[in-house]
Parts: structure tokens; sequence; C-alpha cells
């Protein structure tokens, strides 16, 4: 049967990030998508011009709509704007005994615009952290988490563990906004670390880069039951739908990554010889 797994995040107009493309994300990796949305954002590859948070009652009859029918094998978040989305949707992982969470602090868009209200930070540690099997921080999300400044495999172990304190099960601090050759995230689970490396993809169609990733990690968590291997696969897909993204013309911006290469490359082969 095929798995099920719950997106909670805001919607992105220009289809780049947020539930657009948690949604694509998904499919691509062989789950059925069910969404909850926490916002609406006027957004192209250029930035963010507005953003509308629903209301409570919206979003608490969203969830339990799915919940109480559909079900879910895993769940990730990512835009929670405020302290009461973030409370309610703690809330409703406790009471629909959800253990397959993972959770990506959406915090700052590609563009720069803010999308978290500076109160909400302590909600997320307090309410949401705690609740995660997995916390998939970048390096500029990592920083203002563990409230230590980044700039080395050290520091970034060292705000891992810091996190994790705060009560995440498992840490997966993402090396996007490093310079290195290779792309490297690092995850800690409370004991030990693992690096998760593959090449650097040097392109500017990066938009929704994060939501992507956290929506693979949470399919292939829920088709697989074992982090580690969710994770390398989640990686190998990020990685490539970002190389066959690099000459997609979709905007004057930051654009998204190609969700659904393996598709379009079938399609290719099939129709363009």
């Amino acid at each position: 049967m095929i798995k099920k797994v719950l997106t909670i995040a805001g919607s992105d107009s220009g289809g780049c990030a947020g539930i657009q493309a948690d949604i694509k994300s998904i499919s691509a990796c062989g789950g059925f998508a069910t969404s909850v949305i926490t916002a609406i954002t006027s957004q192209n590859t250029l930035g963010v011009t507005y953003i509308e948070e629903l209301s409570l009652k919206s979003i608490e009859t969203q969830l339990d709509a799915v919940l109480s029918d559909i079900g879910t094998d895993a769940v990730k978040t990512g835009m929670v704007a405020s302290t009461d989305i973030i409370k309610l949707i703690a809330e409703k992982i406790t009471q629909y005994k959800i253990t397959n969470y993972v959770f990506d602090p959406v915090m700052v868009a590609t563009s720069g615009d803010t999308l978290l209200k500076s109160d909400a930070i302590d909600s997320l540690k307090k309410y949401l952290l705690p609740l995660s099997m997995l916390i998939t921080p970048n390096i500029p999300e990592a920083e203002i988490l563990s409230n230590i400044k980044i700039n080395s495999d050290e520091t970034i172990k060292e705000a891992a563990k810091i996190i994790h304190s705060q009560g995440a099960k498992n840490v997966l601090i993402k090396g996007g906004h490093t310079e290195d050759k290779d792309s490297t995230d690092i995850l800690y689970d409370g004991v030990n670390f693992k690096e998760f490396k593959d090449l650097r993809i040097n392109t500017k169609n990066t938009h929704g880069t994060g939501c992507t990733y956290s929506a693979a990690i949470a399919t292939y968590l829920a088709r697989t039951d074992k982090l580690l291997d969710a994770i390398a696969l989640a990686k190998t897909y990020i990685t490539e739908s970002l190389a066959f993204g690099m000459s997609m013309n979709i905007g004057s911006g930051s654009g998204p990554v190609n969700h659904f290469y393996r598709l379009n490359t079938a399609l290719s082969d099939k129709y363009d010889n």
C-alpha cells in the first residue's frame, strides 16, 4: 500500500517552495501527499510580497479532516509562523500519536524574507522540537536555535549537540550554506555523528530546496521506517533535483529544483528521440 505523508506548511503562489514543493517531492518519492495550509504567501522567484496566516479554526479543521479519516505514516512541518499555530500543531501531533515527524524549522525564505515571527522561535523550541523524530535546520537556522556562530565542522557539531539537548531525537544540520566542494549534512543522534555527502550543485535554482529535502526524508521515512536510509535516499533525490533543475528557465530570480526529473527523463527518452 502507498504510504501517506502529511505536509503542514505555507502556500507558495510561485510553486517553488512550501506546500507546493512538498506535494511534488512527496509524490516524486512515491508517497501519497496530504496537506494542511497554515498561511498564504504571495511570492515568486524574486521574493515574498505578502503573507496572510489562516485562522486557527481553518488549520485545526484541516488537521482533523485529514488525520481522522486518511491518517498518515509521517508528517513534516514547514512554515508555522506564529506561537498559536505552533501550539495547535503540537496538540494535534500529540493527539494523533504521530511519531514519524520531520521538523523543518523554516525561518527565512531563499530570497531572505522572514517567514517566522521573532516571538515564535522560543515556541518552536518548546512545543515542536521535543516532538520531532528529526529536525533539519540549515546553518543560519541552526545558529538561531543554538545561539552560536557556525563556521566549521566543529561548531556544526557543537550546535547539533545544543539543539539535541533541547529535545530533538535527531538533528540534521544541512551544509548547503558552506562553500566546500561537497555538500555535507551532519546528523547527530545524541551519541554519534554521521555525514551525508554529495557533490555540490552550483546553481541559482535553489528556491524550495529545504522544503523539498525534508519532504523527501519524511516520505522515505514512511516507506522504509529507517531514518538513516531515509536521509540517504532523500540526499540523492535533492542533489539530482538540483542538478536536473539547473537548466530550468522559470522566473527571473531563484528558480525551483526539478522535482520530477525522473519522470521528465523517462518521457524524454521515450518521445524526444
